[in-house]
């Protein structure tokens, strides 16, 4: 009997990185130590949340004792949010990282990236997903236009595709039928820019970028 084995599929892990408020100064030789760990930075951001986003962003950590000092600590100033891939980016990137506490961190990991620039268990420095449904999320929260991997295939990609993609592509192709444009092409590019149901929202609290 023969057995049907799927595409080969070529997909690298991605995580979220953010470099904290207080060590922001320090991006520089941070990415440099990035770069020759294998990683590759796919997409970096410079920004200030305000409380109510860095509430959100945790918002796992509701409710614990030290959430109002995380959400002041994490708004005091501009961050940088990186995406990071590379093989077993997640568990790789929590390694070079080290223990959550920099004072642990100091004492069990020294050669860590929090051990050498944290200062204590809530100013830790840096900031990696735990997992894969983490770093989605976390990715999503700072990244909104970003496509995260896997991109489904299969029935799952056909599920998305007649869900997401056909009824407006249907109604594109019908309103051009009825304008009959000189340049088809051109004109549904176009209106689907216009009528892209995905587009993302503006929210009521913009995220403020800062200068590189």
């Amino acid at each position: 009997m023969e057995i049907s084995m799927p595409p080969p599929q070529i997909y690298v892990e991605k995580t979220l990185a953010i470099i904290k408020p207080d060590i922001v100064d320090k991006e520089e030789e941070i990415q440099d130590i990035i770069l020759r760990s294998g990683f590759t930075i796919v997409q970096r951001r410079k920004l200030h949340l305000s409380p109510e986003q860095c509430s959100n962003f945790y918002v796992e950590q509701y409710g614990k004792m030290f959430f109002p000092n995380l959400t002041a600590y994490m708004s005091s100033g501009p961050l940088v949010a990186m995406i990071l891939a590379r093989y077993k980016a997640i568990s790789y990137w929590l390694e070079l990282l080290g223990p959550n506490n920099s004072l642990v961190a100091k004492e069990t990991h020294p050669d860590s990236l929090r051990a050498i620039y944290g200062t204590d268990d809530l100013r830790n420095a840096l900031h990696g997903s735990n997992d894969f449904a983490a770093a989605e999320r976390e990715i999503r929260f700072m990244f909104p236009e970003v496509i995260v991997e896997p991109i489904p295939i299969g029935q799952a990609a056909k599920d998305y595709l007649n869900l997401h993609i056909m009824p407006t592509l249907l109604e594109g192709l019908t309103e051009l039928c009825k304008q009959k444009p000189a340049d088809p092409l051109i004109w549904l590019a176009d209106w689907l820019l216009k009528n892209n149901p995905n587009k993302p929202k503006l929210c009521h609290h913009p995220i403020v970028e800062e200068p590189y």
